[in-house]
């Protein structure tokens, strides 16, 4: 399987706030990788698929 990382829409090409995840994975194991894209090669943090949907429902709604 390939680990294909895709970086959140609401980082910058600058290198600000950063988040990624890998969506192969995810498919896979039900388990949501997610990393700082600014340390590629340092620790990731792994979640469940029902704790991502309600990280990025809750960002939807607060995001400004």
């Amino acid at each position: 399987m390939t680990t294909e990382w895709v970086k959140s829409s609401y980082s910058n090409q600058d290198g600000g706030n950063c988040v990624e995840w890998c969506p192969s994975v995810a498919a896979g194991t039900g388990i949501v990788p997610v990393r700082d894209s600014k340390v590629p090669a340092g620790p990731s943090l792994t979640v469940s698929r029902a704790a991502w949907v309600g990280l990025v429902e809750y960002v939807k709604t607060t995001a400004v």
